[in-house]
């Protein structure tokens, strides 16, 4: 069976449409690379760019579950095994740069993910991404087991806070978008536990969804406003509010609210849509 084709082996336009997308940040990157527009240290930004699009791929896979369950978009659940292969891919590519950037210089690259901890952190998940990745195939699921399977996969949701953590102490004092991106782990984190305490045949009901989003985003703001104020001494009030103001551009617990809110509406917008459809078949 194709990437592209469904179960029944049928052309699935979902599937092919996502196949595709997965590789234009790599054909970008790699044209960017060999075009010469990654300069001053073209390496250096390949390496970002790729591990990057890595962990926004890992938590686009993590966000296939509650996606397909607030929009009522089961059909999704065909491309979460596809991105989450991507990722892992993603981040092969990234430490094999790496690599290439010490001129393939095996020991020394040993030497420089044992000595600095963000990259053995790094390394961990990207050894944790294999493992799954090695067993994402239909035949390892009969072979180890529907309920090992799902245990071994669920070891996703560390690697995912190893590659925030990772992705976080690389980044040093650039922290918009690592913030954001711990602001979206602690949403899709808290949409499960949600789920499995508050939720209703497996769903977690709208109006806790968008509850969630505003908690998500306020933790989000505390974040920032305590890595801020022990790293570098800075007020956390300061921080904290200018998170709620536009004065200083979109900060990040706003863009985790307004990612949360924006999905909760249209999960509102779809369960809404058959009741208004029948009301206007009515005064039709």
């Amino acid at each position: 069976m194709y990437p592209w084709q469904d179960y029944s082996g049928r052309l699935s336009p979902l599937k092919l449409a996502v196949f595709v997308a997965l590789f234009l940040p790599g054909s970008w990157t790699a044209l960017a690379f060999g075009m010469g527009w990654l300069q001053p240290r073209p390496f250096t930004e390949a390496i970002h760019e790729v591990g990057l699009w890595m962990l926004r791929f890992l938590f686009v896979a993590l966000a296939i579950t509650p996606l397909r369950q607030i929009w009522q978009w089961p059909r999704l659940v065909l491309v979460r095994r596809m991105i989450g292969v991507a990722a892992f891919a993603y981040g092969l590519a990234h430490i094999t740069l790496f690599v290439a950037d010490l001129k393939f210089d095996i020991a020394k690259a040993a030497s420089e993910i044992a000595v600095r901890i963000y990259l053995t952190i790094g390394f961990v998940a990207l050894l944790g991404l294999a493992a799954l990745a090695a067993t994402s195939t239909d035949a390892m699921v009969r072979r180890l087991g529907a309920r090992r399977w799902q245990r071994l996969h669920r070891i996703v949701y560390a690697i995912a806070l190893l590659a925030v953590v990772h992705y976080c102490m690389q980044s040093k004092l650039d922290l918009w978008e690592p913030t954001i991106v711990a602001g979206i782990y602690g949403w899709l984190m808290g949409y499960r536990l949600l789920v499995k305490f508050v939720g209703v045949r497996g769903k977690l009901p709208l109006a806790w969804a968008g509850v969630l989003s505003i908690a998500a985003a306020v933790l989000t703001a505390l974040g920032e406003a305590t890595y801020f104020w022990v790293a570098l001494g800075v007020d956390p009030m300061r921080v904290v509010s200018a998170n709620w103001s536009l004065a200083a551009g979109w900060r990040p617990a706003v863009i985790v609210m307004g990612l949360g809110l924006a999905i909760t509406a249209i999960g509102m917008a779809r369960a809404l849509a058959p009741m208004i459809g029948k009301r206007l078949l009515r005064f039709a």
